[in-house]
């Protein structure tokens, strides 16, 4: 009997506007949920979880976290309180004992990386979810690393989610709507979709030294990093298939993909 092997997601999960609005990206959310095996757990690395450790949490009951601001009242008001997963934190840090500690920190919760996005995926909130950190000394070769040390989980009904942005440069956005995304954003984003296309993953983990538009496209790494360990979790046979394309606010990549 063969194994069944969960997908990865790579989720461009922009703004958290998303969550109540009925626009392209939340319905496309929706209707990959519903095509996805429900899963045993989910896994979240999220950009909005970026300290100075790699950690989990070993709670039963996780808090949702609403880290932005000014935002409608609306939104604040959205409840989505899955269950945590203990036993998949001990099983999280006995994966990467080998490279490194994984510490517990309950400090932290379901920020909006994660709960924006699941609640379109999932909107029953009944599968546990874990959230794992980014570590903002680790390189990005070590964030790959820890990426590809996570695969058994795949065989072992866990979904796993990257939630962050391929392009994310809030500084200098564009607050109309639909409106034109830079030429440099669009550049970049094209060169980072060639190499994920071909499964080539060294230019992306090296990907400061991509091109000219790295900076502007990346100014901090933490929206960048989620990619990294989905690509680590890709199998040789598998290519990325994309339910999103596009840039949003001129600087916000929303371009997702699964690999199953």
């Amino acid at each position: 009997m063969s194994k069944i092997i969960s997908p990865v997601i790579f989720v461009g999960h922009g703004s958290p506007m998303t969550a109540i609005s009925d626009n392209k990206y939340r319905q496309t959310w929706r209707a990959l949920g519903k095509k996805i095996v429900k899963p045993k757990a989910i896994l979240v690395i999220s950009a909005h979880w970026n300290i100075d450790e790699t950690a989990v949490s070993d709670i039963v009951n996780p808090r949702q976290i609403y880290d932005f601001y000014g935002f409608l009242d609306e939104l604040y008001n959205i409840k989505y309180a899955p269950k945590g997963n203990p036993e998949l934190s001990s099983r999280i840090i006995k994966l990467l004992a080998p490279i490194l500690e994984v510490k517990i920190n309950n400090e932290w919760g379901i920020d909006h990386g994660s709960w924006v996005p699941l609640s379109s995926f999932f909107p029953q909130a009944d599968i546990p979810v874990l959230q794992l950190s980014i570590d903002y000394l680790k390189s990005p070769e070590m964030h790959y690393k820890i990426g590809a040390a996570l695969k058994p989980l795949r065989e072992e009904g866990v979904l796993i989610i990257g939630s962050g942005d391929i392009v994310h440069n809030l500084t200098i956005i564009k607050y109309e709507e639909n409106a034109e995304p830079y030429d440099w954003a669009v550049e970049f984003e094209a060169k980072i979709l060639k190499y994920i296309d071909r499964s080539e993953h060294g230019p992306l983990i090296n990907y400061s030294e991509l091109s000219p538009e790295s900076k502007l496209a990346i100014p901090s790494p933490e929206h960048y990093l989620p990619l990294l360990y989905i690509l680590a979790l890709q199998d040789k046979e598998e290519k990325a298939k994309y339910f999103v394309n596009g840039i949003d606010h001129g600087s916000v990549s929303m371009t997702s993909f699964i690999i199953e």
